[in-house]
Parts: structure tokens; sequence; C-alpha cells
């Protein structure tokens, strides 16, 4: 795996400052680990450190029982460990029974509050929504081992406000970014077409939030919509422009061959008249097909600004329909999705007031999701705005609303 090279001198051995806490009636191990099989050889070298300190793991390969469902073992396994633990990286992310494991014993230790320790494999890796709100271990911390062994000697009715916290209220995952999403048809993907995005399948981190999952998939359709080949946009206009230069170029030519024909039989009377028509002829007939090709150039250009734009509009109509379940896309290339989970509940109140009198409230916000709801959740996503952050408090607290958005952009450019 790129960035971790995976031996044992990863993990360094740390001193043992808390002894394994006492298992209770049902409990087998001190910690459940689930992790990607492609990061085995790093999840293999902390078991052997873990197990070395006296702690007893639990993990797939070895303590799962064959015969047995997968959805068996590891509700059993879960339910006989004290703690979980999960080995984030892009491999543990895309694999879809580590997210089912890591949702399963979400909601597990929420009724239980057993303790989930996220661990980092590597920088950069996106933490899943489910688990934006628990302190997550970095594995590049020199301290890392230190802490991580302090965690899991704790005893789980001692680690309230400490490291690991237990599950809280869904309102502290407004504002959070979630896992991009990127066209099945991502490779080879010129930059004037439209990547198409699945419609048959929520993927596992929204089918956690959106409730009816037909608004989603109608939500792609609006997308996937958009044309893919948009260096034939317009086509019936590029035509119409290439024969009106030809038309041109041969009037052009012939006007010049009469003109030559003219000057030889009757070279005195207007000869210079006839001379200058003759150069413009003749350099138009030379030029003229530089200028299509620097006008195909331009249209090349303007395409990938088309289909950007054409793509945003798309995930303003689909916005309309997400945030309904507060979700919103967001979109700043034609290949890659950026959903966050915000509501916009309180915004749509302050454009409920703001336009009492004129009664376009409603008219007004969905107007407002249409022209910048894009723009808006991929700021929110990447926690980069293209203006100062406002000194007064929104409706999103920490961070930028959407109507705080939406004035700023106002201030800066008319409605679209």
């Amino acid at each position: 795996m790129e960035g971790v090279p995976f031996d044992n001198a990863d993990i360094h051995p740390a001193p043992l400052v808390h002894g394994p806490p006492t298992l209770r009636d049902g409990e087998c191990f001190h910690v459940f680990i689930s992790y990607s099989s492609i990061d085995h050889r790093w999840t293999y070298s902390l078991i052997n450190q873990l197990e070395s300190h006296g702690l007893k793991v639990c993990y797939h390969e070895r303590d799962f029982t064959p015969g047995r469902t997968v959805l068996e073992n590891m509700s059993e396994c879960i339910q006989e460990s004290q703690k979980v633990m999960l080995v984030l990286s892009p491999e543990f992310l895309k694999s879809r029974w580590c997210l089912l494991e890591a949702n399963m014993s979400l909601f597990r230790d929420c009724l239980q509050r057993k303790p989930i320790i996220p661990v980092l494999l590597e920088p950069g890796v996106s933490v899943p929504l489910h688990l934006c709100h628990i302190t997550y271990l970095e594995v590049s911390d020199p301290d890392f081992m230190n802490k991580l062994l302090k965690v899991l000697c704790t005893p789980n009715q001692q680690l309230h406000g400490s490291t690991v916290v237990p599950f809280q209220p869904p309102s502290i995952y407004n504002g959070k970014a979630l896992q991009p999403l990127t066209a099945v048809d991502d490779e080879g993907l010129n930059k004037w077409e439209s990547g198409q995005f699945s419609d048959m399948n929520v993927p596992d981190q929204l089918r956690l939030i959106i409730e009816d999952q037909e608004k989603y998939k109608r939500a792609v359709r609006i997308i996937n919509r958009v044309s893919k080949k948009v260096w034939l946009r317009p086509f019936w206009v590029r035509l119409l422009t290439y024969f009106i230069g030809v038309v041109f170029l041969i009037l052009m030519v012939s006007f010049s061959f009469f003109l030559t024909i003219e000057l030889v039989s009757d070279p005195f009377p207007n000869h210079k008249i006839n001379t200058s028509v003759i150069v413009i002829a003749v350099c138009s007939l030379f030029l003229y097909p530089l200028g299509l090709l620097f006008q195909l150039a331009l249209w090349k250009n303007d395409d990938e600004k088309y289909i950007l734009r054409e793509i945003q509009k798309a995930v303003g109509e689909a916005n309309v329909i997400l945030s309904q379940e507060k979700v919103l896309l967001g979109c700043q290339s034609n290949s890659k999705m950026y959903p966050v989970y915000v509501s916009l509940d309180g915004c749509k109140q302050e454009f409920a007031v703001t336009f009492t009198e004129q009664g376009q409230a409603e008219e007004m916000f969905q107007r407002a999701v249409l022209c910048f709801s894009s723009g808006y959740a991929y700021s929110l996503a990447k926690r980069h705005f293209p203006f100062a952050l406002p000194t007064s408090s929104g409706h999103l607290e920490g961070g930028v609303c959407f109507c705080q958005y939406v004035s700023e952009q106002l201030n800066r450019r008319e409605w679209k």
C-alpha cells in the first residue's frame, strides 16, 4: 500500500502502562479488529504486538467459525469483544464487508456504549461520516502504540471524555463530508465528456442517511442526462458555420479567378483596385483554413467549460431532490461528486423570513439550491470557500451555512 510499508518495523514496541482490563461475563476478547485483507501484513504486526502485552484480539481469519454466515460471525465476535477497532485505509473503505462491519459495530455499540477505535492507516484517508464524531488514532503519530494501548487497557466505563467517546446525536454530522463518488467510466474519460454515475445501488455511506433511495437514483439520472459527446454540441451550429465558411471560400476563389481574367484582358483601368482585391482573395484562401482550425481549438476549450457548467446545473437539480434527505452534491469536475451531509432547514426558514412580503420564499429557496448548491457543497467538502469567512454565525455550527454562501455569492455576481 502506497505510503505505508508493511513490516514489523512499522509498529514499535511500547511499554504497557496499564494491564489488560478484566473480561466480564460473555466477553472473550479485549478488542475485535476489522480491516481489509489488503492490509493484513500491517494488521498482523499490530496484533502480535497487542497479544504480546496480554490483550486478547479477535479477527476474522482466525476467530470466525467455519460454516456460519459472515453476518453471524461478525455479530458474535463484536458481542464478545470489549471494544471494536477499525483499521481505516482506502482498501477498507472500498470493501463492502468492511463497511458493513463498521456500520454494524457502530449501531450495536450505540445501544451498548461499546467504544469504537478508528485507526487511520495513512494520511489523507477520509473518515466515514458515521465515524466522524469519534477521535481517531493515526499510525503516523510517533506515540501511536502508547495511545492505543492506553485506550485498549482502560475499562469501558472510564473512557468517557477520553480519546474514544460514545455515540452522539446525528446533529454532530451536520456539515460533514462523505466519501467522493467517482464516475463508473472515469478511466479514459475525456475532459469534454460527462462521466456516468451508477444509479443502480445507493453507496453504503449514503444508504445510512437517505431513507428514500429512489430519490438518490432519480438525482443521479438527472446528472447522467448531460450529454457525453459534448464536442458535437450544438452540431447543427458548427455544421452551418463550416458550410458558410466553405461557401465563402469558394466565392472568394471564384471572385479572384474572374478578377484575374479581367486584369489580364484589361490591365490598365483600375489596376490598383484589381490587384488589391486579388491579394485579399489569395490571403483569404490561405488564412481561412487557419482560422477554422483556430476556431475549432476555441470550441474544444469552450467544451470543457461548457460540460462543467452543464453538470453543475444538473447537480443543482439533483440537489433539489437530495436536500430533502439532508444531502447535497458538490461538483468541480466531470467525473467526481462530493457529497456532504448538511441540513438546510435553518436556511430555509431564513428565506421564509426574508421573502415573506413577496410570498416567494419557497420559489427563491429552490432557485438558490439550483444555482448555488453545487458550489456550496464542494466548498463545504473541501473546507475552502472563495471568500473571507463571515464574522457572524450562521445556521451551521463551526462553518458557513447555505444562506451565508448565497449572500456572499450574490454580492459578487447575479443569479444565473
